[in-house]
């Protein structure tokens, strides 16, 4: 997978560490000449870029890039300028950290795929999201151990816990399931919330859109999402 992030802080750069330890190409740009010269060693490619400057910007590999992601924290400004140029540069995927309320509220109207709060989520949770197939979230309990949400394989809907049996033959536990609901506010408006199940029993049936909450070591769960 090719990255591109944008913004060397603390969010930026771990991200961009960990993704490179898990054998995906990543350009690290930041203005600042220090954090590129830090993290050269540790990123596969750093540059030292204004990253609101289309012309400097254009100049990327941006067709051959899987993702381009927005880490910028301190300046809001900046973040929004530089989310708002790759937007309008069509990358494939743009992923950009929202810094309060306001802030992710332009970033929705400017069109972003998905956004990052960074005080609220990992740069390992964020690693782990991007990198393995199908995953909508995951909480790191230990180095080797992770609780993962994902999306329910085709092939086991309408069949029960038991059935799968992912516990005899992939070692791991479907702690819960977490089904979408639809509701009505007060005004009538209609929305989907996501409502846990409970403790996921051997008769539960898996249903199509459920999300399977499921618990077991990195490399077993890594195994199982490839096949």
């Amino acid at each position: 997978m090719k990255v591109i992030i944008i913004g060397l802080g603390n969010f930026g750069s771990s991200l961009g560490e960990k993704l490179t330890q898990k054998g995906n190409e990543v350009i690290g740009i930041d203005n600042s000449m220090n954090k590129v010269e830090l993290f050269k060693e540790k990123i596969s490619h750093t540059i030292c870029m204004d990253s609101t400057d289309e012309v400097a910007v254009s100049g990327l590999p941006l067709k051959e890039t899987d993702m381009v992601i927005v880490a910028i924290g301190e300046d809001q400004g900046s973040n929004v300028m530089t989310t708002a140029l790759f937007k309008n540069l069509k990358v494939e995927r743009l992923i950009s950290r929202a810094i309060n309320p306001l802030h992710e509220k332009v970033l929705k109207a400017i069109g972003v795929d998905e956004i990052v709060h960074p005080e609220e989520e990992t740069a390992e949770r964020w690693a782990k999201k991007l990198c393995i197939k199908n995953v909508i979230d995951s909480f790191e309990l230990d180095d080797e151990h992770s609780i993962i949400e994902v999306k329910t394989p085709e092939k086991y809907i309408g069949k029960t816990v038991r059935e799968i049996d992912l516990k005899r033959k992939h070692n791991i536990l479907i702690l819960t399931t977490i089904k979408k609901t639809e509701s009505k506010s007060l005004l009538g408006n209609s929305k989907l919330e996501n409502i846990v199940q409970g403790v996921a029993s051997a008769d539960t049936v898996i249903a199509q859109d459920d999300v399977l909450v499921l618990y077991s070591s990195n490399k077993d769960l890594e195994s199982f999402l490839e096949k």
